[in-house]
């Protein structure tokens, strides 16, 4: 019985020591099987991860390039808005420049235009003057011994006689013209009058240029008894 025992004793260690060989035989397959697998899995994630950083790589780079695209751009706009910023500031210039020349020309425009009424005016005057001297010419001719002429510069000439009893072709003469600003101007007299000034002045204010001539020929007479 002793003999059977330990037999079974026996038995049951060799199964224990096969069964412990077999599960850890087994163990070890499915842990290298299993290591094997997770190393495939490892390396094809790192291989998936690998090429996914390589294409956020290769984005990161692009949007680097864009963005520097973008800043050339804005660099290249914001020149573009300072030519034209430039431009329109150089129009407006010029533009307010045409306009001052514009005012410029219609402010000489009528000024020439005032001037030219003003001598339209004056010449007319002047004509009217001149056309009354002429009409007078042949009276004071006729009447008072008075030649008129009209000589150079635009002047005229009034040579009286009959003045002198002595002497009556003795010449007594008086130059006069319009001056500028279309008022009579005694130019000369011979003999010198001291009273010139006065009858010019008179002439002026009243325009009565048969008054004046009268006034010249009382004068010469006093003066011809001096």
């Amino acid at each position: 019985a002793e003999d059977e025992v330990t037999l079974f004793e026996r038995d049951m260690k060799e199964f224990w020591i096969q069964f412990k060989i077999s599960y850890g035989t087994e163990q070890n397959n499915q842990t290298s099987a299993l290591r094997d697998l997770c190393k495939e899995t490892l390396e094809a994630l790192a291989e998936k991860w690998s090429m996914k950083l390589k294409e956020e790589d290769v984005m990161i780079d692009k949007i680097h390039e864009y963005n520097n695209e973008i800043l050339q751009q804005s660099k290249y706009i914001a020149e573009k808005e300072e030519q034209l910023t430039e431009i329109k500031s150089k129009l407006n210039q010029e533009q307010e420049q045409q306009k001052n020349l514009t005012d410029s020309i219609q402010e000489l425009k009528q000024e020439l235009m005032k001037k030219m009424e003003i001598k339209s005016s004056k010449n007319k005057a002047a004509e009217e003057k001149l056309e009354q001297v002429s009409k007078i010419k042949t009276l004071f001719k006729e009447h008072l011994a008075l030649e008129m002429r009209r000589i150079p510069d635009e002047q005229l000439q009034f040579i009286f006689r009959h003045i002198d009893h002595k002497d009556p072709d003795k010449p007594y003469v008086c130059t006069l013209s319009i001056n500028e600003q279309g008022d009579y101007e005694v130019n000369s007299c011979t003999p010198p009058l001291d009273c010139i000034a006065e009858l010019q002045l008179k002439l002026r204010e009243t325009n009565n240029f048969s008054a004046f001539v009268a006034n010249i020929r009382k004068a010469f007479t006093a003066l011809s008894y001096k």
